[in-house]
Formats: structure tokens, C-alpha cells, sequence
């Protein structure tokens, strides 16, 4: 499985995927962590793609589906703003299905986040 890290290395509040993936690579069998820096090739990921990134206002790390932040009457917000319109528009173009995201909150360490995120990456591989 494929995992697509967003995410600013640099930038504190956007960088804890990236560390996330960094310790974990190699550790989960059949899990592949690929930078992703810019979201314009996003529909060459297939229908579903799996996304690690800084999610503002979580407060540990889950599941996001890209159906909830279409419908969420109190929308968490991605990071990477341009990330979100680009999983919208191609889901509306017909290019994905969906996206499962998993957030990683923005202000928490990644070390405090990195069982969970491990936990998360089990449960969804295929």
C-alpha cells in the first residue's frame, strides 16, 4: 500500500507527517510512504488514495474520509488547503472514489503520535 505524505519539513505545525513516515519506513510490511510534495498527480494514485498529513484541529490521530470534510458542518481543515480542493474536485470529476486521510494533529509531537499512526496504518492495509 501506497501511503502519499503531505507536508512541510521545515514548518513545525506542518512537518509531523513527515517525521511520522520517516521513523516508520521499512517497519510496516507491504507499506510504502512516498513524499508527496505538490497534489496535481493525485489522480494517478488509483481510486482510493491513502494520505498522511498535518490535519489542524485534531486533537490525536484517526481516519479522516474524504465524504466528511465535504459534509462536516464544523469541516476540519488540512494543512494544505490546496490538498483538499484537489481530492474535491477530482472525486467530482470522477477520478477517485474517495481518499482515506489520515490526520496527524498539526500542534501535537510526532513521537506522541507515531503509535496511533502505526495502529491506524494495520488497520487499513488491504
Amino acid at each position: 500500500m501506497r501511503v502519499l505524505v503531505f507536508g512541510n519539513p521545515i514548518a513545525k505545525i506542518d512537518s509531523a507527517a513527515v517525521r511520522i513516515a520517516k521513523k516508520l519506513e521499512g517497519k510496516i510490511p507491504n507499506v510504502e510512504f512516498v513524499r508527496f510534495d505538490m497534489s496535481e498527480d493525485l489522480e494517478n494514485e488509483g481510486k482510493e488514495p491513502v494520505i498522511l498529513d498535518a490535519v489542524v484541529g485534531l486533537e490525536k490521530p484517526r481516519i479522516i474520509e474524504l465524504s466528511e470534510l465535504e459534509l462536516s458542518a464544523r469541516p476540519l481543515s488540512l494543512h494544505g488547503f490546496d490538498l483538499l480542493w484537489t481530492l474535491l474536485l477530482l472525486k467530482k470529476l470522477g477520478k477517485i472514489r474517495g481518499a482515506k486521510i489520515i490526520g496527524v494533529p498539526a500542534k501535537r509531537s510526532a513521537k506522541q503520535s507515531l503509535p496511533e499512526v502505526r495502529r491506524l496504518l494495520r488497520s487499513i492495509l488491504p
